[in-house]
């Protein structure tokens, strides 16, 4: 049995909760087959009760909170959160814009499991979420600096941990790199002989000592 939604469906839902919003929405869009809802930043804890609360929309559940970073962009994150109806067997994504300064709303208020998905994305992005009760790192360790998703983190970190003995605790020091390597990412292997891969890879010269 299919549950598929047809496009139609969800440009009627789109035009629907938009006009039904009182403005926490700005627009929608349909891609893929997925409503995209894009909510007014001070208003998303209206648009997140609105589509919980309305009787023939029923989002009761909030699958997921995520961020996305877009440092090109002058409000440079997405907040992403896909909300499920149970009771209409229907997904929809809403989607907002924040930068660096600009706090987000807490939805706890309306859905108590955005709780540890608000800290993550405190902790994995720097997005600021107002009137969380307990905004703190998740993932990471306390003295960790930096957020390690967003695109202009480097990959080694700020800094190293270890142990030290005589100190008898852990300690944080600044990242040193012994060696640099040039990568070029070409594969230093044959091709493979079982017809999985083609005879000639790109980097295969190096195995004949080139």
């Amino acid at each position: 049995m299919s549950w598929a939604v047809s496009n139609e469906e969800l440009e009627a839902l789109g035009q629907r909760i938009v006009a039904d919003g009182a403005g926490a929405f700005g627009g929608y869009k349909v891609e893929f087959g997925e409503l995209t809802l894009h909510a007014a930043l001070p208003r998303i804890v209206d648009a997140l009760t609105f589509l919980r609360d309305h009787q023939d929309l029923r989002f009761v559940q909030l699958v997921d909170l995520c961020g996305v970073d877009w440092p090109q962009r002058e409000r440079r994150f997405d907040v992403v959160y896909h909300l499920l109806s149970h009771t209409k067997n229907r997904r929809v994504r809403v989607k907002l814009e924040t930068d660096e300064d600009t706090p987000v709303p807490s939805v706890v208020d309306v859905h108590p499991c955005a709780d540890w998905y608000e800290r993550e994305a405190f902790d994995m992005y720097g997005i600021f979420f107002e009137g969380h009760p307990d905004l703190r790192r998740i993932l990471t360790d306390y003295g960790f600096h930096g957020h390690p998703l967003r695109k202009d983190f480097p990959m080694s970190g700020y800094v190293e941990v270890r142990y030290d003995d005589e100190l008898k605790r852990v300690v944080y020091e600044p990242i040193k790199m012994t060696e640099w390597r040039n990568w070029d990412f070409l594969s230093p292997w044959e091709g493979d002989e079982r017809g999985y891969a083609p005879k000639i890879l790109p980097g295969d010269e190096k195995a004949g000592g080139e």
